[in-house]
């Protein structure tokens, strides 16, 4: 049992901050092709989302890596047909949670709407859009700004007998300038608006990016080619995109929006913030142990003779509480040899 306490000086004792990124690619093939579909969880009698896992779902090596749902604005043009259109109601509550979350509530108490440029101002609305919910386990901390990235087939599938299955061009979207120019005008934390090239104008973005919460907003129109496509056939005066929010169930149009994802990747962040305390045991202090083996007969183990100075074998350095309650104990990779003609310092990190 420890007898000797030490008091640390402020001078002592230091916090310091450290930043981890690792990258995450997640492929196509993975969310869907490579397991039939295996891998895909749907939620019967809710219905609200679809939940993508890396592996067969029902396998125990399986990893949640992400969440996908679509919803709309009760003010969308696509919010009124409500006898025809499948899961209506679910599609604005989706929109509302979410928005509730990641935008917040206005002067008057009304839901803000997701805005383009993210000013929450004049600028254009997202009223009809798809969530991607990263799970904690690819996003950690945070999504490390300006290296978020997402592909998608967005447009129909080429016709004709030489061009037969062959997609469209792919769509390319990215947090261009986020370093910079990220938002934090929201409540879930800090965003970046999404755009498909490379120049990041005002009033060109798809999407946000909600870096804290590992949420993506992209907007439905980056999959609006006019045309019937993959989503399906439409009536001739809708476009693809808007026949699977309103004549799919939330769990069809997420199929529809996974079999046009080409690629996601991003590096995620690890904060790791760490105490230092520098422990120093001068010429006249630890030079004995409390262990009962350390003597025999009255006499130090590890004295030869009368004449020889004591010492000690240092393993660990306890930190303890104001009153004495033992936190924490940092072990020493071997014994440290300790005299009185020695003077020692200890740096003990503490990791959280």
């Amino acid at each position: 049992m420890t007898s000797t306490f030490k008091f640390f000086p402020p001078t002592d004792i230091t916090s310091v901050r450290s930043v981890l990124y690792e990258a995450v690619p997640i492929t196509g093939t993975i969310v869907s092709g490579t397991y039939s579909d295996l891998n895909i969880k749907n939620y019967a009698g809710t219905g609200m989302f679809q939940s993508v896992y890396d592996y067969p779902f029902l396998s125990s090596s399986a990893n949640h890596i992400f969440d996908l749902t679509v919803g709309y604005s009760a003010d969308s043009s696509l919010s009124g047909g409500t006898a025809t259109h499948s899961q209506n109601q679910k599609k604005i509550n989706i929109y509302n949670q979410m928005a509730q979350v990641l935008v917040g509530f206005d002067s008057t108490g009304s839901v803000r709407k997701f805005d383009q440029d993210g000013s929450l101002a004049s600028g254009a609305k997202l009223s009809e859009v798809l969530f991607v919910n990263f799970a904690r386990l690819l996003n950690k901390d945070e999504i490390k700004k300006q290296s978020f990235s997402i592909s998608f087939f967005t447009g129909s599938t080429v016709t004709g007998s030489e061009n037969s299955g062959v997609r469209a061009p792919a769509m390319l979207i990215q947090d261009h300038g986020a370093t910079t120019n990220y938002k934090v005008n929201s409540p879930a934390g800090e965003y970046g608006v999404l755009y498909t090239s490379s120049a990041a104008v005002a009033g060109n973005g798809v999407g946000l990016i909600y870096y804290q919460a590992g949420v993506v907003v992209l907007t439905a129109s980056i999959f609006d080619d006019g045309k019937s496509g993959y989503f399906g056939t439409p009536a001739l005066s809708q476009s693809s995109i808007d026949a699977a929010l309103t004549g799919s169930s939330i769990s069809g149009a997420c199929d529809g929006i996974r079999n046009r994802l080409i690629n996601i990747s991003f590096n995620n962040t690890t904060e790791i913030n760490s105490t230092i305390y520098f422990c120093e045991a001068h010429a006249q202090e630890y030079n004995y142990s409390s262990n009962p083996t350390y003597l025999t007969g009255s006499k130090i183990r590890v004295k030869e003779s009368e004449i020889e100075n004591p010492l000690s074998f240092i393993t660990s350095v306890g930190l303890y509480s104001a009153d004495k309650e033992l936190l924490a104990v940092a072990k020493l990779s071997e014994p440290i040899k300790k005299s009185p003609t020695d003077r020692i310092n200890f740096k003990v990190r503490l990791d959280y």
